[in-house]
């Protein structure tokens, strides 16, 4: 056990031994400034305000413990550690608290100071306050961290799926020219076993070359070329972590297919809620009618469908919150909420007059409503938006409602149907795939290739006509494109449908995706698409049977002829179905030529009507039967 001493006893270890540690504690409180970077002044004056304390040599132990802590630098705790110990070593509370306040005073000129100062009051101490001319530390510009795992996982991701081989050497070196685009005077020298950073001035960093498909390697040398181009550049410390990530798969992808890309944390995050139905809710749309609140819309997927409610009705109040002369944003964000939580909805009838009613629900995540129908006396017009998770059950429920039997037991009256892709821009390959199965009995509905071997399917149907082989058009303009394609080729491939419209915009790819490790997604096209017939759609669209883009004088002519059982528009459509890839894009455009792409209008829907009216234009403007094919997917 140590005793505490007072002023007046003399401590051991007094005159040369104490100046020579005076000597030293100095030394050390220099040593320990310039490892972190500042002036001696801090610690100096600091020396000279305590040196009456520290005249003791068992006094100046605790001072000398206090800077050995700084001068450990990146061990400041376990510095702390030993000044505390030594400290309790000593006889004297003078010693004890000047060693503290030395150290203390150290700390503060270290950077990562406020640590520092949490681990030595931990050990004893008083916190000290910060100087006040000591900016906060900043956020490093670029992550290595960041930057290694989510390049690194994106390589690894891409090597074996891109619809040609590549290399990851290929691939990074591409990505390297996002440092270029970033900051201009930047470039990238790429050797067979040496990279170099060069500036106008020179070299700014260099190094070996890793293996050709080294994943590991190529992450890490883009790291630290990383690192050298931000500590050069105000533009790459500008940009920071997600600027850096952005523009190298940028740079990456320019060199690959238009659809491929790398989407980043935010709106990924975004784009997942879209495909997945996004947050909770009740699944309404609201719209404001004077000061009033109005549902616009109910989600057929959602859980106000399922409790009753309506389009017209007032929404009154949310949880009790009143909804009068609010904005439809706002009101809207309050339905949103926890999965499954309950929400209450006051709603008055769509009348305005008449007592109000309370309904409790549980939010759901509903996926966006993608199908909707309208009826024209026993012809019923889907139009499809897109295809997301729930399109194809959307689409079956409409089926079943328009083919359901009549009270009196005689069979619905649908004598054709409509499904207007005008402007659906795709979605989910599945989900287009299981639209067909709902109008198509059996067969191949399209078949995808690509060098991985996951993406090479051969997506056949078979299960029931739901509308029992009832006449179909399908309506598509230059819009129309990928999932959408899908079905309106295939439909028309086994006579199950006549296409009507213009060629479309033909994006015959199909992206896989994959999360990385920041929160980001990467899109990567894996496959090309193929129609039953064998032609793909990459490039060439659908061309359709009866075009409309030529005017409403070339549409009325096709319909005489179609009337009286003369096919049209048939050399063009034959021949885009005996194209083969690869096709070369002078033969692409000529192919596509004889029904220009163009927005779709009233004209396609009049002509389609037409179609389903006239049995004989409908059998006219089918394919022939000797190229459809029934028999599976071409060699």
């Amino acid at each position: 056990m140590t005793a505490a001493t007072t002023g007046s006893e003399k401590a051991p270890g007094t005159g040369k031994a104490s100046s020579r540690w005076a000597r030293r504690l100095a030394a050390t409180g220099r040593m320990a400034n310039r490892a972190a970077g500042r002036t001696t002044s801090r610690v100096s004056g600091a020396m000279s305000a305590l040196s009456p304390l520290l005249r003791p040599a068992a006094d100046t132990a605790a001072g000398v413990a206090a800077a050995l802590a700084v001068a450990a630098g990146h061990h400041v705790r376990e510095g702390v550690a030993t000044a505390h110990g030594m400290i309790r070593s000593v006889g004297s509370r003078r010693g004890a608290i000047a060693g503290l306040v030395l150290l203390m005073v150290c700390l503060t000129a270290m950077p990562g100071a406020p640590k520092a100062r949490a681990a030595a009051q931990s050990a004893g101490g008083p916190a000290a306050e910060p100087a006040p001319d000591t900016p906060p530390a900043a956020a490093p510009a670029f992550d290595p961290a960041v930057g290694y795992s989510v390049v690194s996982a994106a390589l690894s991701f891409l090597q074996p799926r891109t619809l040609d081989p590549y290399t990851v050497r290929q691939l990074a070196s591409w990505g390297f020219g996002g440092f270029t685009a970033i900051e201009p005077s930047l470039t990238v020298e790429m050797g067979d076993h040496h990279v170099r950073l060069l500036t106008p001035r020179g070299a700014l960093w260099q190094s070996d070359t890793p293996g050709d498909n080294d994943v590991k390697g190529w992450s890490r040398l883009f790291v630290s070329m990383a690192q050298a181009a931000v500590s050069s550049s105000a533009a790459m410390r500008d940009g920071g972590t997600q600027g850096v990530l952005q523009s190298f798969f940028d740079e990456l992808f320019n060199h690959l297919d238009p659809y491929s890309r790398y989407v980043a944390p935010e709106p990924a995050s975004t784009d997942r809620a879209a495909r997945t139905g996004g947050v909770a809710g009740a699944g309404i749309s609201l719209a404001k009618d004077n000061r009033s609140i109005v549902i616009s819309a109910v989600n057929a997927n959602g859980p106000a469908w399922n409790a009753g409610v309506s389009a017209g009705m007032h929404l009154l109040a949310v949880d009790g919150r009143q909804t009068h002369n609010q904005d439809p944003q706002i009101v809207q964000s309050w339905l949103q909420g926890a999965p499954d939580s309950e929400l209450t909805l006051l709603l008055g009838p769509a009348t305005g007059r008449g007592a109000a009613s309370s309904v409790t629900i549980r939010r759901a995540m509903v996926p966006p409503e993608t199908v909707f129908a309208f009826s024209n006396s026993d012809i019923v017009v889907l139009r499809i938006t897109g295809f997301s998770a729930d399109t194809a059950q959307e689409m079956s429920q409409f089926l079943e409602q328009a083919t359901r039997d009549t009270p009196e037991g005689r069979a619905s009256p649908l004598r054709g149907l409509i499904i207007d892709l005008r402007g659906n821009r795709g979605g989910l390959l599945q989900q287009a795939v299981t639209s067909v199965a709902l109008v198509l009995d059996h067969g191949v509905a399209t078949i995808t290739k690509g060098r991985d071997p996951q993406a090479n399917h051969v997506w056949a149907v078979q299960g029931g006509d739901l509308t029992d082989g009832v006449p179909i058009v399908v309506l598509v303009d230059g819009r129309t494109a990928s999932a959408a394609e899908i079905m309106a080729a295939a439909l028309a491939d086994h006579r199950r449908a006549v296409v009507v419209g213009s060629t479309t915009l033909g994006k015959g790819l199909v992206q896989t995706i994959a999360q990385l490790p920041d929160g980001g997604e990467l899109f990567v096209t894996w496959s090309r698409v193929l129609a039953p017939l064998g032609w793909p759609l990459q490039g060439l669209g659908v061309m359709p049977q009866l075009c409309t883009s030529m005017g409403r004088d070339s549409v009325m002519e096709q319909l005489r002829e179609l009337a009286a059982g003369v096919p049209v528009n048939r050399r063009a459509v034959m021949d885009t179905r005996d194209a083969r890839a690869p096709l070369p894009a002078s033969r692409i455009l000529e192919l596509r030529a004889p029904c220009p792409a163009a927005v779709g209008g009233d004209l396609d829907l009049a002509a389609a009507r037409a179609l389903i009216d006239s049995h004989v234009s409908y059998k006219s403007a089918l394919l022939p039967r000797s190229d459809a094919t029934d028999a599976g997917p071409p060699d």
